[in-house]
């Protein structure tokens, strides 16, 4: 099963990051592959955890997919949670966490990703693409949170 991990550190208060990743809405303008993400339902639960559930459609060339999904906002934990609920997948789970670094107003952030097509083909077409977009995702993330926030976000990988 592919898995994609990578932990970076950014020059942007972990709470900060966390707002910027929580902000799925504005997907489409920045991130690799997304074209459009609505979200259907909002549903606070209180304590600062909100769930989501959303659609979000991807495309590379002539392959275009959409796929539902539960996301998670743990602002107490700095922790977003996303959990597959139907599309094109077998099975797909996303977790971001947000510590803070050494120097003030920085922080990691860590991504993880691992996920199955349930068609062999297009796991095959579209794996290679995956692999390559979400070596990118750090790099989205932090030009955004540049752009937004001011600043060089990018302290290494």
């Amino acid at each position: 099963m592919p898995a994609f991990r990578n932990e970076r550190r950014v020059g942007h208060a972990p709470a900060a990051m966390f707002d910027l990743v929580a902000d799925v809405e504005r997907y489409p303008s920045f991130v690799p592959l997304c074209e459009r993400l609505v979200v259907r339902q909002r549903i606070n639960s209180g304590e600062g955890i909100e769930t989501l559930v959303a659609d979000m459609d991807i495309g590379y060339k002539s392959i275009r997919e959409s796929f539902t999904t539960r996301v998670t906002l743990d602002r107490p934990r700095l922790r977003i949670i996303v959990e597959y609920i139907d599309g094109p997948f077998r099975f797909l789970e996303n977790r971001w966490t947000f510590r803070a670094a050494d120097e003030a107003d920085a922080c990691i952030v860590d991504f993880f990703i691992s996920y199955e097509f349930k068609s062999r083909t297009l796991g095959i077409l579209m794996g290679a693409v995956f692999d390559k977009a979400f070596k990118k995702f750090s790099d989205a993330f932090a030009a955004r949170a540049d752009a937004i926030y001011g600043g060089v976000g990018l302290a290494g990988a």
